[in-house]
């Protein structure tokens, strides 16, 4: 559309009458920028909103960069059935028309809606955390036909992205419910809810069998940050990861739980409902159990691999779903409001980052975690961390005019090692910071709660007309500030300023007052810090001498205070030193820890314990192959022995008879290849049941390794067993619960197990 058309299809507004010193009214303003009315200052640059459809930049991004910044946004599409914002901040005006504008952008001819420009289809962690921000309320069929996208013939929900060839490496498919519930909130539609809770049920059930782990948690990739290297320590394999349990994916998983159990309720299912909620209580507490900590936030995710560690980074997006959806206790919801760490240019993904990874999810902010964030801290009352995440996800769609994917928290620019304009979830989050939170729109499954959270910076009067609701139209205005509502009116007349508005009261069109109690929020405060990186990982390695003494041994960190070493997953001893004799068996480790107490990784789980390994048993199989029988045959090598065995969906399962010499746990792991993908994308992970004597004990997870690289041997994940003395016969079993994300391609190579003394 050329601008004179775009310009006449733009609903004709003006902005609200400036309030006293509205037009240089201060915002907010950190080390690294200033939002002051209706511009945004950054070092040298600016960016200004021209009209409420226009907005300009003198930005200039790193030279030769393959996005060039464009310094000029102006209306492209046709908003007149959107909701129409009047304030009297025209830059606030001019950002919340950009995201609608984008909005239209993102919807595709087959009512499908698009990750981003540079991202096409719809996926399924990105389009459910778009659908819950501000997606289902604006674009409900969309958001219906979307999600139904993203469910595969067995009537799954699918995890179509992550490490390893995906489930179960990649686990966080369950934010899919929490769309559909969301869908439900705004529709009331319970066609909608019948059609989609059996699709929860069977996916909760498969979770069940396969990724829960012995302590109650949920295994797996952290939710949406799944280029693994960006957030896991260089030496963990994807099958490392698929045994970690991360925070963000666990606090997802308990309150898709509760929306489980929410479903069922209101669809009669009266048995269903109560165990989901116990079920999800149940992971509540464990979360905070394993996962609290003594600074007030709740740890990133445990590594390691038969004996886990926590990584002590703060994760913002798990933190934030932990507050929105009542999974964290009314005490951590305070302390993780104040505790996790703001930057100068907002919240990061993960704080501190890695030193030697460059910007993706490391080092980066990321405007749709930023907009969870700032929904969390509306939610706890801290009207500083509103203000300030407000303010990191205005001053880069500003200065970029658009709403991109991610940015360096070094300097603020998207060079980062991808990104895209137009990205679907950053501008929800954009949409959800004046919907949500200034204007207070709650959606509750019988109606509508409306809570604004102002900040004093954005005091005055604001309108949204044209807000779409079920079969009406709503027009709200909200006069004042604060973070109780002094009093509400429904078409003139005063109702309970806590009153939830029966949908079936808002049919046609309505007009709401908000008005706020104009008085201050009571202070709390934010973790400001400059950006900072932990230490590098320790690399470590045991030397054995011809006297048989084996030391630990790892190079020096610069700058380093001191070293922490671990055994069998818990502290060992501190030095300043870089070897130390072992005089014990078990698993070793080491952590750098920096001048300010900031910790690196673990290094790579080095074990000095016995162990025995047992090759497939040709009787009990088909004879040993040394080569892919899949067409064409593909000659292997770094096998040991004569050769491996084969597994498919076709194969006979894999028995292996193994001796223990005693009483006790033993760890079981097989040594594997999986060819059959990329280690970071498609949906071929290999998966099996671990059976001990006839009875099932565990998953063995067998990621992919990358394209036809049928030469790299790794391990599985190691699984515990209780073992008495005497032979044993330990069987690698498909059955229907280790179906996976590709369906058909279900397949790996099995050099030998491995059995050791714990």
């Amino acid at each position: 559309m050329i601008l004179g058309a775009a310009m006449a299809a733009a609903p004709s507004i003006a902005s609200a009458p400036a309030a006293d010193g509205a037009a240089d009214r201060l915002m907010v303003e950190t080390r690294a920028y200033r939002w002051q009315g209706d511009t945004i200052f950054q070092d040298e640059f600016k960016a200004w909103a021209v009209s409420p459809y226009e907005l300009r930049s003198t930005y200039k991004g790193r030279p030769g960069f393959r996005m060039p910044v464009d310094q000029k946004w102006t209306l492209r599409n046709d908003l007149a059935k959107y909701p129409v914002l009047t304030t009297d901040n025209l830059l606030h005006q001019a950002i919340y028309n950009l995201g609608l504008d984008e909005m239209v952008n993102a919807v595709e001819p087959d009512t499908t809606l698009r990750t981003g420009k540079e991202w096409a289809g719809v996926w399924t962690r990105d389009v459910s955390y778009s659908i819950i921000l501000s997606m289902a309320a604006l674009q409900p069929e969309a958001s219906m036909i979307s999600l139904m996208k993203k469910v595969n013939p067995e009537g799954q929900i699918i995890q179509d992205t992550g490490s390893g060839g995906a489930w179960p490496v990649s686990t966080d498919r369950m934010i899919w419910t929490l769309a559909a519930w969301e869908i439900y909130k705004v529709t009331g539609d319970r066609k909608w809810l019948e059609t989609v809770f059996p699709i929860v049920e069977k996916s909760l059930a498969k979770d069940a069998a396969t990724i829960y782990s012995t302590d109650g948690l949920i295994k797996g990739e952290t939710s949406f940050i799944d280029w693994r290297e960006q957030s896991y320590p260089k030496w963990m394999q994807t099958v490392d990861i698929s045994q970690s349990e991360a925070m963000g994916t666990n606090v997802l998983y308990a309150a898709a739980l509760r929306a489980a159990s929410d479903m069922a309720a209101i669809l009669g299912h009266k048995e269903d409902s109560a165990r989901y909620a116990k079920l999800s209580e149940n992971l509540a507490n464990a979360i905070e159990e394993r996962f609290g900590m003594e600074n007030g936030n709740l740890a990133m995710y445990t590594y390691g691999e038969d004996y886990k560690i926590l990584n002590p980074r703060a994760e913002t997006l798990g933190m934030a779903l932990a507050i929105l959806y009542d999974v964290a206790t009314p005490e951590r919801k305070v302390s993780m409001s104040e505790a996790n760490p703001m930057t100068p240019f907002g919240p990061a993904i993960f704080f501190p980052g890695i030193s030697d990874m460059p910007s993706y999810h490391n080092n980066a902010l990321w405007p749709f975690v930023a907009a969870y964030w700032a929904l969390a801290q509306a939610k706890v009352g801290n009207e500083q961390g509103v203000m300030q995440t407000i303010g990191s996800i205005f001053r880069p769609a500003a200065l970029f005019t658009t709403n991109k994917e991610n940015f360096n928290l070094d300097n603020g620019d998207f060079y980062t090692e991808l990104n895209s304009s137009n990205m679907l979830w950053c501008l929800s989050g954009n949409l959800a910071m004046t919907n949500r939170i200034l204007f207070g729109i709650n959606y509750e499954p019988r109606g509508l709660r409306i809570a604004p959270f102002v900040p004093k910076a954005f005091e005055g009067t604001r309108t949204l007309d044209n807000y779409p609701y079920r079969d009406g139209r709503l027009s709200i205005t909200v006069e004042g500030y604060g973070d109780r509502v002094a009093q509400l009116y429904l078409d003139g007349k005063s109702i309970a300023p806590d009153e939830v508005i029966p949908a079936k009261k808002l049919k046609g069109d309505h007009t709401i007052r908000v008005v706020m109690d104009n008085e201050p929020i009571p202070a709390m405060t934010i973790h400001e810090v400059h950006n900072q990186k932990a230490p590098l990982t320790p690399i470590t390695r045991l030397t054995v001498a011809p006297d048989g003494a084996t030391t630990l041994e790892w190079d020096p960190i610069e700058y380093i205070a001191g070293y922490i070493v671990l055994k069998n997953g818990e502290e060992y001893k501190q030095t300043r030193s870089t070897t130390m004799p072992l005089t014990e068996e078990g698993v070793w480790q080491v952590i750098g820890v920096d001048g300010a107490g900031v910790q690196s990784f673990a290094s790579k789980p080095l074990d000095n314990r016995k162990y025995v390994d047992y090759k497939p048993a040709q009787s009990l199989t088909k004879p040993l192959s040394t080569e892919v029988s899949y067409q064409p045959a593909t000659p292997v090598q770094g096998f040991t022995g004569e050769g491996f065995a084969e597994i498919d969906l076709q194969s006979a399962p894999l028995q292996i008879t193994v001796e223990a010499p005693e009483q006790g746990e033993y760890v079981v792991e097989y040594f594997y290849a999986n060819g059959n993908g990329p280690v970071n994308t498609e949906n071929k992970c290999a998966v099996r049941s671990l059976v001990v004597d006839g009875e099932k004990v565990g998953t063995v997870v067998l990621p992919t390794r990358g394209v036809a690289n049928w030469d790299d041997w790794g391990k599985t994940n190691a699984t515990v067993v209780s073992l008495s003395p005497g032979q044993h016969t330990i069987t690698l079993e498909y059955r229907p619960e280790d179906s996976n994300m590709n369906l058909t391609t279900n397949h790996a190579l099995i050099d030998r197990l491995r059995l050791i003394k714990r």
